[in-house]
C-alpha cells in the first residue's frame, strides 16, 4: 500500500513539473541590434506557433529542452533550445547587408519649416495679439488681474482676424505634417498604384492627423495596405456623383 502510493506521489510530482510554460522573449536584428516584426516562432516539440507582436516580443508556451525555431522573411533561421523560464533575448541575422533606412518624402521642406517660414511672414499676429488670456498674473505672482491683450483681442475686429489666421495655419500646418507622411513617392512603393488610381486612392483613404503622428512605420505601412485591400475590393466606395448638369 505505501509503496503504490509512493508511486502516486512521484506520478504526480513529474506530470506537474513537467507541464508546459510560457516561456517570453523580443527578437532583434543581429546587426542593427533593433526589434524586428513579423518573426515566426515554432516550438518543434509541440508544433505550436506564434508570432512576435509589434514591439517584437513573444510568449510561448514549451518545456525545458523543448528547440525554438525563429523564421523571418530574408533573415537566417535561427534554433534556440529552452534552457530555463528567463525572458529570452534573440538576435537572428540578415541574409545579406541591408542599408539603413531612409524614410520617403515628396519635399524637401518639413511641415515645421514651412510653420516657421508662415511665422516669419506674420510675425503680428505671433505677437502680443496672440494672447487670448483674459487673467493676467503680476511680475512677482502676487498679483491676478485683467490681461488688456486679452480684452483687445476678444473684441477688436484685427484680434479676431488674428486669431482666425493663426487657426486656419494651424490647420494647414497639421494638413502639411499628414502630406509629409502620406506621400504620393511612398504610397505607390506601398501600394503599386500609379497616376489617377494613386491619386483616387490617397484620396479616398486619406488618414487623420492622429493617426499620422502616433503610428510607427510598420503600423503606418500596415494601415496602407489593409486600405489598398479595401480599395481594390471595391474600387468605386466613396466615390461622389457626377454633379448634374
Amino acid at each position: 500500500m505505501r509503496l503504490g502510493l509512493l508511486f502516486f506521489f512521484v506520478f504526480v510530482y513529474v506530470g506537474v513539473f513537467a507541464q508546459e510554460k510560457p516561456l517570453t522573449g523580443i527578437v532583434f536584428d543581429h546587426n542593427s541590434k533593433e526589434r524586428i516584426a513579423q518573426v515566426n516562432i515554432v516550438n518543434t516539440a509541440t508544433g505550436k506557433s506564434v508570432y512576435v507582436n509589434l514591439k517584437a516580443e513573444f510568449t510561448i508556451d514549451a518545456h525545458v529542452g523543448d528547440k525554438l525555431v525563429f523564421t523571418k522573411l530574408n533573415y537566417r533561421p535561427d534554433t534556440v533550445t529552452v534552457q530555463n523560464y528567463t525572458p529570452l533575448a534573440v538576435y537572428i541575422q540578415p541574409l545579406s547587408i541591408q542599408l539603413k533606412e531612409v524614410t520617403i518624402h515628396d519635399s524637401l521642406a518639413t511641415p515645421e519649416q514651412k510653420l516657421d517660414a508662415v511665422k516669419r511672414d506674420y510675425p503680428n499676429i505671433y505677437g502680443h495679439i496672440a494672447n487670448t488670456d483674459l487673467l493676467s498674473i503680476g511680475a512677482d505672482g502676487a498679483g491676478v488681474g485683467l490681461s488688456i491683450d486679452g480684452l483687445y483681442n476678444m473684441f477688436s475686429r484685427s484680434g479676431r482676424n488674428a486669431s482666425h489666421l493663426r487657426e486656419n495655419i494651424q490647420q494647414d500646418y497639421y494638413q502639411n505634417v499628414i502630406d509629409y507622411r502620406f506621400n504620393k513617392t511612398l504610397v505607390g512603393h506601398v501600394t503599386g498604384l500609379k497616376d489617377a488610381q494613386l491619386a483616387d486612392f490617397m484620396q479616398k483613404y486619406r488618414p487623420g492627423y492622429y493617426t499620422v503622428i502616433t503610428a510607427s512605420d510598420y503600423e503606418f505601412i500596415s494601415y496602407i495596405k489593409a486600405n489598398l485591400r479595401r480599395y481594390l475590393r471595391r474600387p468605386k466606395l466613396y466615390t461622389l456623383p457626377p454633379l448634374v448638369k
